[in-house]
């Protein structure tokens, strides 16, 4: 649900890069819930995986916004340089005020408007900031949750007999044969021609 709304302010803001991340992320976190549920180990690992590269996309996101590094929060990198658009929260957030003022008397600006946020309660950089601190921590708390399911899954796996399975009786049985009959059997491959055979062994 966190990622679905990131992802709806995301496309409201034109941030294709975040758009893209968020929809890989929605789309490895269905995988992993399929694979908790339909006992798929595999898809669990896939999630636990990807939830390495997620936290490390919103440490960068972090450092974009907070300008580390030479990083500009201004720059068009989010949105693949295609357009200018900033973040939704930059002229919506909580508080803000939005004012345009036309710019038709200055030369080559006609049908331009100037665009002025004021009163905002929250810088937007910082409401980004919580948002991609908030996905880091859920993504810890998935990675520990998928973790524990592939151990337990794997002991069960372990424990699991896969010759008879759980059933008290196998899936193959041998069939024993009297004492008696495995003696005749015996003593017709050593003495084939019978007591005649016996006596001419004597003599």
């Amino acid at each position: 649900l966190a990622a679905l709304e990131r992802q709806v302010f995301d496309f409201l803001g034109y941030q294709w890069a975040p758009i893209l991340a968020n929809f890989l992320h929605i789309i490895i976190v269905i995988l992993g819930l399929f694979g908790t549920i339909q006992y798929r180990p595999r898809y669990i690992v896939v999630y636990a995986i990807w939830t390495a590269v997620w936290v490390t996309w919103n440490i960068f996101i972090i450092c974009f916004y907070l300008e580390v590094g030479g990083l500009s929060k201004d720059s068009e990198l989010l949105t693949f340089n295609i357009s200018r658009h900033q973040s939704w929260w930059s002229e919506n957030g909580p508080g803000c005020v939005r004012k345009e003022a036309s710019m038709s008397g200055i030369k080559g600006l006609d049908n331009h408007s100037y665009i002025s946020v004021i009163g905002c309660a929250l810088e937007y950089r910082y409401i980004e900031v919580m948002h991609s601190s908030f996905q880091i921590l859920i993504a810890l708390v998935g990675f520990v949750y998928a973790c524990y399911v592939v151990s337990v899954f794997t002991e069960e796996e372990d424990s699991f007999d896969f010759i008879g399975g759980f059933d008290p009786f196998p899936l193959y049985h041998v069939n024993e044969k009297p004492t008696n009959l495995l003696f005749k059997q015996t003593y017709l491959l050593l003495f084939p021609t019978g007591f005649s055979g016996m006596e001419e062994m004597n003599k």
